[in-house]
């Protein structure tokens, strides 16, 4: 699995989770919803941790919380340059 998809997965899992839209997390992240369709389409194939961490304030979780998922744990993670 990709890196981009990994992370892909866990926010899509997050929002379930909290039952909100994609769209509702860019808002709340303060973010362009097309900037988060670009993560969740694949075209963002370098997701910075600064985007994460403000999806993480708005979801009210650590990064730690948002690593800490056994999509993480595959150790044939591939990233993309």
């Amino acid at each position: 699995m990709k890196l981009e998809e990994a992370i892909t997965k866990r926010i899509y899992t997050l929002c379930e989770e909290r039952n909100i839209t994609p769209n509702k997390l860019a808002r709340l992240a303060g973010m362009p919803a097309g900037s988060l369709k670009s993560i969740f389409y694949g075209k963002s194939k370098n997701t910075g941790t600064r985007t994460i961490l403000d999806l993480c304030q708005a979801l009210d979780i650590t990064l730690y919380d948002f690593f800490n998922d056994p999509v993480f744990k595959n150790k044939d993670l591939e990233g993309t340059y």
